[in-house]
């Protein structure tokens, strides 16, 4: 076992980068993790966008608000500058905000990002408040939020490099997944469908070392399970994926951890909870032994009270904003077609109430009437035509850039539906729900979700309703607030919008 790629990586991938070579060590040998020349790179440039946001605010709000009154402001200035800048890059560091685990993806990065300003504010006012200064309430209120609006769009702008180089073949992660063919295969088409994860199945193990054939999907099946950490070693894997097999015990599960602790790479176990994660998820020991512990959804309580304030006020500050945008299109509308301006039509909103949904009408005049010449073109009950002869022109701009949509602010306001959740669903389409889908119904339906981030129509029926499950089990206040920044991007790019 010398140093080499393993044949099957080499001869469907090509030889590894030097970055990626590592020496073959025996079993239970230490070694360092495989990480790619790309990790710390990309580390290393989160790292200094918040340096330079935190620094570049503190500056500028001194100097623009610093208190000059005082005849050694210039000095004061400079104490509490550097206070807030140390405070805030500790807070970061403490919530764990450049932790690899979260860097690129998922609503976490931005929680603790949140979190560790939060945090720096805090402690600011405390620490004011303890020398009973006034000029700390400077720093706390305007230079820390200041920060915030820097800093966050950084990292977006770094997330979405990141997922576009992904989405080219770059920046991915080598994984081996070991486990059953169905477990593997789901695995294997999960990361070809969401490349910006950086996940790319190289290989796989299974119990006879066979799949289908020589390959799983496209991916070679490269030996059998008992040989799992043999073949890690010599294949150089970043990841090695432990998927659902009845080979796999707990006795099984501590002798690989044990045999990968020198093989460079690190160790990940799936779970048969492939809908639950975020927030309900905990680790902890009991009795010598780690549980997952799955916690109740939460659909009460005080993060739902401030769901309820930003959903009201939300809506509100918007239909004040967008009131000439709403006047303009009821103009063009009534210049367009006749009819109407506005349509409604009956959802069911939380716990099976229905109510009126209100959007701007894009059709024709008793476009319904001409529905049974047509051909459905969407999936599920959901009637959709890419090209609907029905739609007006006018409709047809209001459609691909989602303003049609806007007058449900009206049904946010009176709280019949919130700012983000499930799609609100039509009637018949509830009547032929399971008690697991009917689970949508536990929140209010959203004007956006992450349906509407994740291609709108041109989504499979089960993958919508898979979505919005997912929403409802998941939900959580950091989640709400990626989605809505999402949506702006689906409502620009026109995704899946007909």
């Amino acid at each position: 076992m010398g140093e080499q790629a393993s044949p099957t990586r080499h001869g469907v991938h090509g030889r590894l980068s030097p970055d990626r070579v590592r020496r073959v060590l025996p079993i239970g040998e230490p070694g360092q993790a495989p990480i790619a020349a790309w990790e710390p790179r990309y580390r290393r440039s989160v790292v200094l966008s918040d340096v330079l946001a935190t620094v570049l605010s503190v500056t500028v709000v001194g100097l623009l608000f610093g208190a000059r009154g005082s005849d050694n402001w210039q000095h004061l200035w400079i104490v509490l500058g550097v206070t807030t800048v140390a405070l805030v890059l500790c807070s970061l560091l403490m919530n764990r905000a450049w932790s690899p685990n979260v860097l690129g993806h998922g609503a976490d990065e931005f929680g603790r990002l949140g979190r560790g300003l939060f945090s720096a504010a805090v402690v600011l006012a405390l620490g004011g408040l303890a020398v009973d200064s006034t000029n700390i309430r400077l720093w706390v209120f305007v230079a820390i939020p200041a920060i915030a609006l820097l800093s966050f769009p950084q990292r977006y702008l770094l997330r979405r490099f990141l997922h576009k180089s992904r989405k080219e073949g770059k920046y991915m992660l080598p994984v081996l997944v070991a486990g059953s063919t169905e477990t593997a295969r789901d695995l294997i088409v999960r990361t070809k469908q969401t490349p910006h994860i950086g996940w790319r199945v190289e290989a796989v193990c299974t119990f006879d070392g066979r799949g289908d054939g020589a390959d799983l999907e496209g991916v070679p099946v490269v030996g059998r399970l008992k040989d799992l950490a043999e073949h890690v070693r010599r294949g150089g894997y970043r990841v090695v994926a432990i998927a659902s097999d009845p080979y796999w015990t707990p006795r099984r599960l501590q002798e690989l951890a044990w045999n990968l602790e020198g093989s460079e790479a690190e160790m990940v176990v799936a779970p048969v909870l492939m809908e639950v994660a975020g927030p309900r998820l905990h680790v902890s020991a009991v009795l010598g032994m780690p549980l997952l512990r799955v916690s109740a959804p939460v659909f009460s309580g005080a993060r739902r009270v401030v769901k309820e304030i930003v959903d009201r006020v939300g809506s509100a500050l918007l239909l004040t904003l967008f009131s000439p945008l709403v006047l303009l299109i009821s103009l063009l509308i009534l210049l367009d077609s006749r009819g109407a301006v506005f349509y409604r039509q009956r959802r069911v909103g939380k716990d099976g109430k229905t109510f009126m949904m209100i959007k701007f009408r894009t059709m024709v005049k008793d476009a319904h009437k001409m529905r049974g010449t047509l051909t459905n073109e969407g999936f599920g009950p959901l009637f959709k035509m890419r090209k609907d002869p029905r739609v007006t022109r006018v409709g047809a701009v209001l459609r691909r850039y989602s303003l049609d949509e806007l007058p449900q602010l009206f049904n946010v306001v009176t709280g019949s539906m919130s700012l983000v959740g499930p799609r609100p669903p039509l009637p018949e389409e509830t009547e032929k729900y399971g008690p697991d889908v009917r689970r949508r119904l536990l929140v209010k339906p959203g004007m956006t979700g992450l349906w509407q981030v994740s291609g709108r129509s041109d989504l499979p029926w089960e993958e919508s309703v898979r979505l919005d499950l997912r929403y409802v089990e998941d939900w959580s206040l950091t989640l709400d607030a990626v989605i809505l920044w999402k949506t702006v991007r689906a409502v620009v790019t026109g995704q899946g919008a007909y």
